[in-house]
């Protein structure tokens, strides 16, 4: 392992969420000094809040993860914080980075910045070839807006950026809370709470027709401490595990997985969202030398374990 990160400071916003832990653990077994500031210590939606963050910890790299989300349902209700509150704040964090002349800052992406009709895989020239899915765009306009930032930033003040596209992350540590879940941890609630009741089916979402693909949590977090080692361009990089599978494949397997045996009952009436969705992490593989290690069902299983022991914690609200 490369001693570059030894007693680095590092600043992780989101530091103490799904993803951001993951990352926190990964700089500190690479020997970075990591902070994670929390929300009630800075909101960052609130102009001055990141400048005073970066005056007090005074990091080399920042990694912002900090971030407002939720699955199909949580945007539909509430698009317009999920647009402000990412754009707000992924716009402080870049401007303070530059004026405290911040040694690099990675910026993540998302998947649903891409068109709603692109070609599969996702390539990142694509990127700007289409609008959104609808339920998704508020949330995607606002990444991508990041990325327009971060790109000219670099090019007229030699700011310098790692700006990384997962695509759908999940892993133990999830959201399992109805109002902010994403799909998997969505379903595998879903799929305990019936096999605990005894129930004989269960409804699901939309046509299970669409497909997406899954990144296990430890791998995203490997590629972005990676990235904040090596990578120094404002280009986007897409981060996958190059395997595509239907939402029916991955309700079955989820099943499966957590033992419930009942029928699962589509409902046509509900969105599927993205048609589909799998991106081309062939860039990031070569520019990163990284490669998704944790297959879909190895994940699952970890993450299904995880829920189980830790309920209480998996379900709270935010």
């Amino acid at each position: 392992m490369s001693d570059f990160w030894q007693n680095r400071p590092v600043l992780v916003t989101g530091g103490n969420g799904f993803l951001g832990s993951v990352v926190v653990q990964q700089f500190r077994a690479a020997g970075a000094t990591v902070s994670a500031p929390r929300k009630a210590e800075f909101d960052l939606t609130v102009p001055g809040e990141a400048t005073r963050m970066l005056a007090q910890y005074e990091p080399s790299h920042v990694v912002h993860l900090a971030a407002r989300v939720g699955g199909i349902g949580y945007n539909q209700v509430a698009p317009a914080p999920l647009y402000l509150d990412n754009l707000l704040m992924g716009t402080h964090v870049i401007e303070a980075c530059r004026h405290a002349q911040v040694e690099k800052t990675i910026v993540l992406g998302t998947v649903c910045s891409y068109p709603k009709f692109t070609p599969v895989p996702f390539h990142e020239r694509s990127l700007w070839d289409g609008y959104p899915e609808e339920t998704n765009a508020p949330y995607g306009i606002a990444k991508k807006a990041l990325l327009v930032h971060a790109q000219v930033n670099a090019a007229q003040y030699g700011q310098k950026f790692a700006y990384l596209i997962p695509t759908n992350l999940f892993g133990p540590g999830d959201k399992f809370h109805p109002d902010v879940s994403h799909v998997i941890p969505a379903l595998i609630k879903k799929c305990v709470e019936a096999k605990e009741r005894g129930d004989s089916d269960i409804q699901v979402w939309g046509t299970g027709s669409a497909s997406r693909e899954y990144l296990y949590v430890e791998d995203a977090a490997a590629a972005i401490v990676r990235a904040a080692e090596v990578r120094d361009s404002a280009e986007p990089l897409n981060l996958g595990n190059n395997h595509e599978i239907t939402i029916r494949e991955t309700v079955e397997t989820i099943a499966e997985v957590v033992g419930f045996t009942g029928k699962l009952v589509w409902d046509p009436s509900k969105p599927d969202g993205q048609p589909r969705r799998r991106v081309d992490a062939s860039e990031a593989e070569r520019a990163l030398q990284w490669k998704a290690q944790v297959t879909f069902r190895a994940g699952l299983e970890k993450t299904v374990e995880w829920y189980l022991t830790h309920r209480e914690e998996a379900e709270r609200a935010t």
